[in-house]
């Protein structure tokens, strides 16, 4: 399984969670040092939570699922990147 596909699989259990409220989540890239940059989608995309959704769930589901990925960044938050 590539890394791609081994991020999907990640993302699917917590998908669930965007989708019931109205959200979703795609991969843009992955970077060759290890940083997978996300589209929030739907209500994940202006939700005022959205950064802890990032933080608590997305981000931790990548990164325990997939030892190599060393960042996750979400390309359409970035007016809360600067916190």
């Amino acid at each position: 399984m590539n890394l791609t596909e081994q991020v999907e699989q990640a993302l699917e259990t917590i998908r669930p969670y965007l989708k019931a409220d109205g959200g979703d989540v795609s991969v843009e890239e992955i970077t060759s040092d290890g940083t997978v940059k996300l589209k929030l989608l739907g209500n994940c995309g202006s939700c005022p939570m959205s950064f802890m959704t990032m933080k608590s769930g997305i981000e931790q589901a990548i990164m325990k699922a997939v030892p190599q990925i060393t960042s996750v960044v979400a390309v359409n938050m970035a007016e809360q990147d600067s916190l």
